[in-house]
C-alpha cells in the first residue's frame, strides 16, 4: 500500500503542487559515543552565526557525502527550520571530526523553503543540482509531502526531522524522526490522563491545517478511552487566526480545566494573551508545534508559565549526550536548543548508523543508496537525543513520548 500510495501521490503532486526489515540483529549506535569522542574538537569551534553550508571536504576533489536539508528559516515557522539547520550543523561537525561516515566527510547545504510547498520543491531541485545524495527534510509537513512526491521518483533517501503528517512518509524512500500526528493526538490524551492533569477538556485547533486537524482527530478518538470529557471542541482557520475570544469564552462557560492546543506557537501566543485578558484559568497543553514559543520575538513569556507540551526532548535532561549537545548549541548559537534541533541531530546520526550498517559510500548512485538505506533503517537502533529509536518499513519511528512544562521562562521535564 505504501508503494501504491507513493505512485498516486507522485502523480497527483505533479498535477497540482499548490494543493513535513531485515532479519539481522539491530546494532546499537551511537550518537553518544561519537559525541563524547568529538566533544573536545567541537568545543574549539568558534561561536558564530549559523551558515547554510557546513563542513566542506578537507581536500578539493575528494569524494564526500552531500546531504541536503530543507526548512523554513524565514517567515512564520522560521524557529523550526533554523533549529533543524543548527542542530544539523553540530552533528555534521561532530561526525566529520570523528572521521565521517565510513571514512568519508560530509558536506551539508540547507535551503530555506519559508514553509511553502512550491518553494520547498524548488529547494529540492536546487539541492539536486548541487549534487545531493540524501535529504534531511522537510521541516514542516505540507512542504515535506510535496517534496516526497519528487524524491520518490528519484528514490532519494529522505528523512524528515519533524514533518508529522502521515503522508510525509507515505513513499518507500521516506522516514521520520518525530511522532506522526495520529501518534501525538493519542499520546497527548494518554499523558493527560495518566498524569492526572484534568478531566474536562477544551480543544482549539486549526481545521485548515493538516498537522493540527490530524492531531485533533486522534485526540478526540482517544479521549473517551482515557476517561476525558471534551466539554468544548472549537476551531479556527488560516483566515481567522488572530481573534480567539469567542472560543475562549466557550471554554470558560463549559468549565474546561485544560485546553488542548495542537497547533503552532505563533497562534498559541495570541491565544495565551487573549485567555489572560478574558480570565480563563484553565491550564494549556500543546504538541511539538508549540516548541519555540519562548523564542518568539515580542512575546511575554510569563503568559506561557505552566504551559505543557508533548516532546521527546528536554534541554534540561542530565544524560551526557544531551548535556554535551546543549553546551555546544549554546556556545555556538547563543540559544537553548528546542526539539527540532534535537530531531535533526538525530536524523543525521541515524543516516550515519544506517550507511555504516549497509557499508555504503558516496560513489554509489542516488537510487542505489536509497534502496540500501530503506533496508538498513529497519535494522538499526539509535540511542539519540530524542530517545531510543527504531524504524519499520513504514518509515515511522518507535520511541517513548515525554512532556515538558514551562517554569520560570524555561522548559522543565515532567517526570513520571
Amino acid at each position: 500500500m505504501k508503494k501504491l500510495f507513493a505512485t498516486l501521490l507522485a502523480a497527483s503532486m505533479t498535477a497540482s503542487l499548490c494543493a513535513c526489515g531485515g532479519s539481522s540483529p539491530a546494532p546499537a549506535t551511537t550518537a553518544a559515543a561519537a559525541a563524547e569522542t568529538t566533544a573536545a574538537a567541537a568545543a574549539e569551534t568558534t561561536a558564530a552565526a549559523a551558515e547554510t553550508t557546513a563542513a566542506a571536504p578537507a581536500a578539493s576533489g575528494d569524494l564526500v557525502w552531500k546531504i541536503g536539508g530543507i526548512g523554513p528559516c524565514s517567515g512564520g515557522a522560521a524557529a523550526y527550520g533554523a533549529a533543524c539547520r543548527d542542530g544539523l550543523i553540530i552533528a555534521v561537525e561532530e561526525i566529520n571530526a570523528a572521521g565521517g561516515i565510513n571514512g568519508y566527510q560530509i558536506e551539508h547545504k540547507f535551503e530555506d523553503d519559508e514553509h511553502d510547498a512550491e518553494k520547498s520543491v524548488n529547494a529540492y531541485n536546487t539541492l539536486k543540482d548541487w549534487g545531493m545524495q540524501m535529504l534531511i527534510g522537510c521541516t514542516t509537513s505540507a512542504p515535506c509531502v510535496a517534496v516526497s512526491a519528487e524524491s520518490s521518483v528519484d528514490n532519494m533517501f529522505q528523512i524528515t526531522p519533524s514533518g508529522s503528517s502521515v503522508d510525509c512518509i507515505a513513499t518507500p524512500n521516506c522516514f521520520a524522526v518525530c511522532f506522526s500526528d495520529p501518534q501525538q493526538g493519542a499520546k497527548s490524551a494518554e499523558f493527560i490522563n495518566t498524569h492526572g492533569l484534568a478531566k474536562k477538556i477544551g480543544i482549539l485547533y486549526d481545521s485548515s491545517d493538516v498537522y493540527s486537524s490530524g492531531i485533533h482527530d486522534t485526540f478526540v478518538a482517544e479521549a473517551p478511552n482515557q476517561g476525558l470529557e471534551i466539554v468544548a471542541d472549537e476551531q479556527f482557520t488560516a483566515d481567522s487566526k488572530t481573534d480567539f475570544k469567542t472560543q475562549i469564552q466557550k471554554f470558560k462557560d463549559a468549565g474546561a480545566e485544560l485546553v488542548f492546543l495542537p497547533f503552532y506557537y505563533t497562534e498559541a501566543a495570541l491565544v495565551l494573551n487573549q485567555a489572560k485578558e478574558l480570565g480563563l484559568e484553565a491550564s494549556f497543553f500543546g504538541c511539538d508545534g508549540m516548541d519555540g514559543i519562548l523564542n518568539l520575538e515580542g512575546f511575554d513569556t510569563s503568559l506561557a508559565e505552566g504551559l505543557m507540551l508533548l516532546t521527546p526532548f528536554s534541554a534540561d535532561a542530565s544524560d551526557d549526550l544531551t548535556v554535551n549537545f546543549v553546551k555546544q548549541y549554546q556556545e555556538k548559537f547563543n540559544a537553548t536548543p528546542i526539539q527540532f534541533a534535537a530531531d535533526a541531530y538525530d536524523a543525521l546520526y541515524a543516516i550515519k548508523l544506517a550507511a555504516e550498517k549497509a557499508n555504503l559510500d558516496p560513489s554509489m548512485a542516488t537510487d542505489e543508496l536509497g534502496t540500501a538505506m530503506e533496508q538498513a533503517f529497519t535494522e538499526i537502533s539509535l540511542e539519540g537525543l530524542t530517545g531510543t529509536i527504531t524504524w519499520d518499513a513504514s518509515g515511522a519511528p518507535s520511541k517513548e513520548p515525554k512532556a515538558v512544562v514551562i517554569e520560570n521562562g524555561a522548559y522543565k521535564s515532567m517526570e513520571d
